[in-house]
This record gives structure tokens, C-alpha cells and sequence, in this order.
């Protein structure tokens, strides 16, 4: 017995403290691991899309509509999509629709839905570059392509989307100087 409760004390005190060995190993990996929590928090992800489907306007509506019932399953789906992207802001332009696109991932993630002017400038996409948050973006047709070609600084989306296209997910993760840029299809 007395054995056994020799090296059990003699493990306790080897666990609190650091022999040379461990000590420098431990020193060797502590830059690889500080490169590492810079890349993986240095970086961030900007999710674009473009507002659901939106209602056909009857003469008791204004211009601005909101989504249609297939819209609103679109803006779950994107939900969905988003659940595990720790999504940190989310812009959209001052309309029912793309309001309405943004909240069940607003109420997901407990955030306000920020308000941005009506076209997309350097301003807001500085201002975007700035948050260094994963973030949701909701726009137009005529305006996705805009706010995907400012933030990667090239022309990935070469022109305004089509009126029927709703299901297209831009993704634009940037660290450090490089950009990567992704296209991927939401659910129909």
C-alpha cells in the first residue's frame, strides 16, 4: 500500500508543476497556438442575400410589400442555414420585405436588425469591414451584387440578379488581406 500512495503523492506534485521538458515543449507550441486563435478569430464571414419572395401588390398596397407565405418559409430556411454561423450583425435596407427576411435569424440569434440607405456605398461597406463579426446582409436585386463585389473587390457577381431569383447565398469570409467568395443555393 504504502507503494501505491508514494506514487500517487509523487503524481500530485508532478501535475502542478512543470519539469524542463514540458516547459519548454509548451513553449515551443504557444506561437503555433496564438497564429492559430488569430487566423480563426481574425477572420469573418458576410452572408448576403437577397430578400425572399415577396407578395404580389394589389391596389390596397404601397410599393413597399411584404413576403409572400413561400417567402416567409424562405426566411425560416435562412435561419436554418445561419443556425450554427454564430451570425454576431445583421443590415437591411428600411423595407417590410428585407426586414422581414432578417428577423427569424435576428430573433435566433437575439439581435437588432441594423438599418442601412437604400444603395450600398463605400461607407457602408467600410463600416461593414469595421464590426470584424460574422454578418448578415439582406438586399435587393439590384443591390446584391453591389454590396458583393465592394466587399470582395471584385466583380463575382457580374450584374443585378434576375426578379425571380431568390435562393442564392453569398458568402465572403475575409482574413486578414484574403478574401474567399462563395455562391451556394438555398433550399427552393
Amino acid at each position: 500500500m504504502k507503494g501505491k500512495c508514494e506514487k500517487e503523492v509523487r503524481f500530485k506534485k508532478n501535475s502542478g508543476v512543470l519539469t524542463g521538458k514540458t516547459f519548454d515543449m509548451k513553449l515551443k507550441i504557444l506561437p503555433a497556438i496564438l497564429l492559430l486563435i488569430c487566423f480563426t478569430s481574425c477572420a469573418q464571414t458576410y452572408y448576403v442575400v437577397r430578400h425572399a419572395e415577396k407578395a404580389a401588390p394589389d391596389a390596397t398596397m404601397s410599393s413597399d410589400v411584404p413576403l409572400s407565405a413561400q417567402g416567409e418559409q424562405r426566411a425560416k430556411a435562412l435561419k436554418e442555414l445561419l443556425n450554427d454561423k454564430k451570425i454576431e450583425a445583421i443590415y437591411s435596407t428600411n423595407t417590410i420585405r428585407t426586414k422581414s427576411t432578417a428577423a427569424p435569424t435576428a430573433a435566433h440569434f437575439g439581435l437588432n436588425v441594423e438599418t442601412y440607405g437604400p444603395r450600398p456605398d463605400s461607407a457602408f461597406i467600410a463600416q461593414l469591414r469595421a464590426l470584424k463579426k460574422n454578418t448578415l446582409i439582406i438586399g435587393h436585386s439590384n443591390t446584391v451584387d453591389d454590396i458583393v463585389n465592394l466587399l470582395t473587390g471584385t466583380k463575382h457577381v457580374p450584374a443585378d440578379l434576375p426578379d425571380s431569383e431568390y435562393n442564392k447565398l453569398y458568402i465572403i469570409t475575409i482574413t486578414g488581406n484574403k478574401v474567399e467568395f462563395k455562391e451556394e443555393a438555398m433550399i427552393r
